[in-house]
């Protein structure tokens, strides 16, 4: 071993004795109910995370490098899907997810300024965001509240000459009727978006979601099933899709060198490109409007650390789900989220809905349960149309609404969730239905 190699695994073995002396302690800490916080999420994490992300920084290559090229690797395996791009956030997976459907090299099926795109307004705004941003035209339909996601009924009304695609998620890690779905798409030839950030490590029909479409997207933010504290990725098997993702993630180049290689194709300064002279160098020529979207390698370090756990992170979400649900499923106010038909969810969080009998409003039983250290969070955004960014949208011009959205209002009104992340043990679990009982005795 070099001196070099010697110093860097004392710093590492040193990195372990941090994390055993500074965040163990917090992980293991005894819960105290009524003192000790029930969050909503939170980062599962212990020194192998640290390990890898302080290897990543003794590198010091800062951006995309082994680490990305590794983490891609294995979410593509871990999903069975050919491609998988690294970006610094779900947002961006998003975005890029739905720019990819924008270029030209999709032709007839490319997704121009005005048409439009099936969504739902019970969500993440930035789920829709792109559509708004490109100039695209959202078309809003409602949801079902048994399983908490689109209603898939509304789809032949949704339905346009405009109609180029449909993006939504999965709500919670519920998925949402795919097969349906997805039969929709094939027949009308659309594209499907799957917005995956909130539901990694579930499967419909045996197969993960987020790969049922022609792009899934996922978040690896702090609160999400896994996390390199800013993060996401998008992936496809779709070999046309694969190269423009590449090409808009990284500035729109039609290079596809990685970053401190030259010539990969060996014809950098031989190829003729637009109006450009010929043998224009080919690592400056651009065939899109990108972006850089990439993530730096110390935070993909991070995310190969948490995809060695993930697994174990899946069926603890699972269990803790299958806790609440048993505890709470007898409350005649509360209507609980069911499982997808034919699903398997990994669960991001465990929603309740207020029937119309409840005697006490969601602020109430929200309030209560906040005062009580249990931390609670909406339905994202409820019905998005009703936030001050649409107040400048010109209904049935810069967006579409079909019938009336009385299921997303009611979630808007009188839905909440609580967590049940892999970090939180059955004392939290049971405090929690313990707490949500109580109120409702009292109400």
């Amino acid at each position: 071993m070099t001196p070099a190699e010697q110093l860097k695994q004392e710093i590492l073995n040193k990195t372990k004795e941090y994390y055993e002396l500074v965040h163990k302690p917090q992980q293991t800490k005894e819960f105290v109910a009524g003192k000790s916080r029930v969050n909503y999420a939170g980062r599962v994490f212990d020194e192998t995370e640290m390990q890898y992300l302080v290897d990543s920084s003794l590198d010091f290559w800062l951006t995309y490098g082994d680490y990305s090229k590794k983490f891609e690797k294995q979410l593509a395996e871990f999903l069975n899907v050919r491609w998988t791009f690294l970006v610094n956030s779900g947002s961006s997976a998003n975005l890029l997810a739905f720019y990819a459907l924008t270029s030209p090299l999709l032709k007839e099926r490319q997704i121009k300024r005005g048409d439009e795109v099936i969504t739902v307004a019970a969500g993440f705004p930035t789920t829709v965001a792109p559509v708004v941003q490109y100039g695209a035209v959202p078309v809003f339909v409602d949801m079902e509240l048994t399983c908490a996601n689109i209603d898939v009924t509304k789809l032949e009304l949704a339905l346009s000459p405009k109609t180029k695609a449909i993006m939504i998620a999965h709500t919670l890690g519920n998925p949402f009727n795919l097969s349906a779905v997805k039969e929709f798409c094939d027949k009308h030839n659309l594209w499907l978006i799957e917005d995956n950030c909130d539901a990694l490590g579930s499967t419909y029909e045996g197969k993960p979601t987020g790969t049922w479409g022609d792009i899934g997207t996922s978040s690896f933010y702090p609160p999400h099933h896994m996390t390199m504290g800013e993060g996401g990725a998008t992936y496809t098997d779709n070999p046309l899709l694969k190269k423009i993702m590449l090409s808009m993630r990284d500035w729109g180049r039609d290079c596809w060198c990685e970053s401190g290689i030259d010539n990969t194709c060996g014809c950098r300064f031989s190829q003729s490109f637009g109006t450009l002279p010929k043998g224009y160098d080919h690592k400056y020529v651009y065939s899109h409007f990108g972006f850089n979207l990439k993530v730096s390698d110390m935070q993909a370090a991070v995310g190969v650390a948490q995809l060695e756990k993930f697994p174990s992170f899946v069926i603890k979400r699972k269990e803790n789900q299958k806790k609440l649900y048993d505890g709470l499923k007898d409350i005649e106010e509360l209507q609980l989220v069911e499982t997808q038909p034919n699903a398997d969810p990994s669960w991001f969080g465990f929603m309740m809905t207020l029937k119309d009998s409840a005697k006490f409003t969601r602020n109430e039983i929200v309030e209560f349960l906040e005062d009580n250290n249990i931390q609670t969070r909406n339905l994202f955004a409820g019905n998005m149309t009703r936030h001050p960014m649409f107040d400048s949208m010109v209904l049935d011009t810069d967006y579409r609404i079909v019938g009336e959205l009385s299921v997303t209002d009611k979630i808007m009104t009188d839905s909440f969730w609580i967590g049940l992340y892999p970090g939180m043990g059955d004392e939290a679990i049971g405090y929690m239905v313990e707490k949500i009982k109580e109120f409702i005795k009292n109400a």
